[in-house]
């Protein structure tokens, strides 16, 4: 058994490397990621990395399984460049046997939670996977992060990923068909741009789960980041993370950013009843943009590099996650152990639970209908 899988892994190394002197395109990112090292067969299809750059030589790196962004790299105010995502050095290292991740995953079919891993839709109940405290947490155990997507380059600063999700998959009613088109535009951005199509009543709630840290080194936590989110209210979680019927205001207490603060300011007051729940922040916040997506919706900046980050999003929702349950069992690239707290999620959404509560914006889609929701991560500096 050790023999093959070594035949298999020098197989796939020696197609890699046979590919890359045969053609024009270098072998390593701008990031120093090694394209060989995504050359494996996965669920029966080949996988692979792309890159999509633009004039400024901001990069971004994204593989097939699990539509999972690899590597993000941005200037600083000096002008220096940074890797500012977590994720792994190898297509071997995001398979769930070795790390069970979400780093830079394409989320679905719901991102997010659904309580007690069910719901109900005219007038049918769905008993979906459970994995996280008997809910439901993006999209069960085996969701889109962990399955083989197709991607095509189609030009330099764009990819579009396809993944179809059948009938029953995870338990979720309809056969969905994805589309997610990637791009790198010339004000160093990342715009994002999901839509599915469903041929049955379904749920549906697409994200990205890319941890953010702008320092550039994951040695670093992310808590001296300063943090605004236009949102004045968030739907509060109980102790299994478990978002209820509620929508409850920010104002005067550790849970609010409307005045732009540092990350790790409050964060570890657990006399904060939703900070303790939440082991930290890990709440979906409710945007104050209109989903109108020319809205700032989050501004991050680092101070000592300068990187700035900002959210746009026709989503009516962002989860606010701070790497809470990361402890040094995952090791990323560059043989980095990613601790408690170095990276953080802005994952655009509609909010936990919906299909179980009828008077949080709808994530259903019928036949004949098309979802759509769309995503900007914009980096900048300030000096």
């Amino acid at each position: 058994m050790k023999k093959n899988r070594f035949t298999a892994a020098l197989a796939a190394l020696l197609v890699g490397a046979t590919l890359f002197s045969c053609t024009s395109e270098p072998r390593y990112t701008a990031s120093g990621l090694d394209k060989s090292a995504f050359m494996q067969q996965i669920q029966g299809k080949q996988n692979q990395l792309y890159t999509m750059t633009n004039a400024n030589g901001m990069e971004v790196a994204i593989t097939n399984f699990g539509g999972r962004i690899v590597s993000i790299w941005v200037p600083d105010k000096n002008g220096n460049y940074g890797d500012v995502v977590l994720g792994f050095g190898s297509a071997n290292e995001y398979l769930p046997e070795k790390n069970a991740s979400d780093f830079g995953a394409f989320i679905g079919r719901y991102g997010n939670r659904i309580a007690d891993a069910k719901f109900t839709l005219d007038g049918v109940e769905y008993q979906l996977n459970a994995n996280n405290f008997g809910h439901c947490l993006h999209g069960g155990p085996t969701g889109f992060q962990y399955r083989m997507c197709d991607i095509e380059q189609t030009a330099p600063n764009s990819v579009t990923l396809t993944y179809t999700s059948a009938d029953g998959e995870e338990n979720f009613p309809g056969e969905l068909a994805c589309k997610v088109i990637y791009t790198v535009t010339d004000d160093n951005a990342l715009k994002i741009e999901y839509t599915a199509t469903t041929d049955k009543p379904t749920v549906v709630n697409l994200t990205n789960h890319s941890y953010f840290n702008l320092t550039g080194d994951p040695t670093k936590k992310i808590t001296d980041h300063i943090m605004y989110i236009n949102a004045k209210n968030i739907t509060p979680v109980d102790t299994t993370y478990m978002t209820y019927s509620v929508i409850e205001e920010v104002a005067g207490t550790d849970m609010d950013f409307t005045t732009p603060t540092a990350i790790g300011a409050r964060i570890d007051n657990f006399e904060c009843v939703q900070l303790k729940n939440g082991n930290g922040y890990d709440h979906n916040y409710v945007l104050d943009n209109n989903c109108d997506v020319k809205n700032l919706a989050v501004k991050v900046v680092e101070p000592v590099s300068g990187r700035t980050l900002e959210v746009y999003t026709d989503q009516p929702g962002v989860q606010f996650y701070t790497g809470n349950f990361l402890d040094g069992t995952a090791v990323g690239k560059n043989g980095i152990a990613y601790n408690q707290r170095v990276g953080f999620c802005l994952e655009t959404q509609h909010y936990p639970n919906c299909p179980n509560e009828p008077t949080f914006p709808s994530t259903v889609l019928r036949p004949g209908e098309t979802y759509e929701h769309v995503c900007i991560y914009k980096f900048g500096v300030e000096k």
